[in-house]
């Protein structure tokens, strides 16, 4: 039963069936594992969300910067940005059904090993100043709060970089931010465990005293898949973890890609349609 982790599809739905069909995926056999951003800047966004929900038990999501932000749109705690192309959705028929059903989705998707040394995938990274057990439950203080009914509470204030530096005292909307923050939009981390959320190309781009997270090592050992980063192009060179960057930036014109995380192949194809 192979299991191909796909990185950010952001509404690109012809590539996303384009690569399922290179694969065979047989939803009967397969799994798929999606790091995040479904939607947003490609145009086929509610196609994608669709596509993934009529997987069911075959696909494994977590959610991405942009997933969270359709859902502070579409429940009215912000506005959407002239750069979004979340319109279909906000308008489908099926509209709640499909965003009660991204709510629902986590941060965080392992292979269900006990060992340090565990598959894990997550959107944009680990933060090198947590263990891997205070991930995981940090993971799922944000997952219960969007299960619950203070889940509009805590999406009108969602939005925003501050703390930039994780506390383990911190509390409330802080401390949900500022786990969301380093789930689905961090890059360059100072060692303290600052975020920088500035810079968003390449590894040159780096601010003074901050790193790529997967520069700093850890204690512990596990293989991390997220996506993210597109400026990577898969690349992670300097790495002092073991990491799968997925995101190879699809709606820039790049390529969509799976990764065979049994065998290590990877699979892509090419962006039909430039944004």
């Amino acid at each position: 039963m192979p299991t191909y982790a796909i990185g950010d599809l952001q509404g690109c739905h012809a590539e996303f069936v384009a690569l399922l069909d290179t694969l065979s995926f047989d939803p009967r056999r397969d799994r798929l594992w999606l790091a995040g951003d479904l939607v947003n800047r490609g145009p086929g966004s509610l196609d994608c969300l669709r596509e993934v929900h009529a997987l069911g038990d075959a696909a494994s999501v977590v959610l991405g910067n942009h997933d969270l932000h359709l859902l502070a749109v579409a429940r009215g705690a912000v506005s959407a940005k002239r750069s979004d192309t979340l319109a279909a959705i906000l308008e489908a028929p099926d509209r709640s059904s499909l965003l009660d059903w991204l709510q629902a989705q986590p941060l965080w998707v392992d292979d269900g090993s006990a060992s340090d040394r565990r598959t894990l995938m997550v959107h944009a990274g680990l933060l090198p100043v947590w263990s891997l057990s205070q991930a995981y439950e940090r993971a799922r203080e944000v997952e219960a709060v969007l299960s619950s009914e203070g889940a509009g509470a805590f999406l009108d204030v969602m939005h925003g970089n501050a703390p930039e530096r994780w506390q383990d005292d911190l509390e409330g909307n802080d401390r949900l931010r500022a786990i969301v923050n380093a789930f689905t939009r961090m890059r360059f981390v100072a060692a303290d465990g600052t975020l920088d959320f500035k810079a968003k190309e390449g590894l040159d781009s780096a601010p003074g005293g901050y790193a790529p997270w997967f520069t700093y090592p850890r204690q512990d050992d596990p293989r991390i898949v997220f996506g993210h980063w597109a400026a990577l192009q898969g690349q992670i060179p300097g790495a002092r973890v073991r990491a799968e960057a997925l995101d190879t930036g699809c709606v820039w014109g790049g390529t969509l890609t799976a990764l065979d995380l049994d065998s290590g192949r990877r699979i892509s194809v090419p962006c039909r349609a430039p944004q």
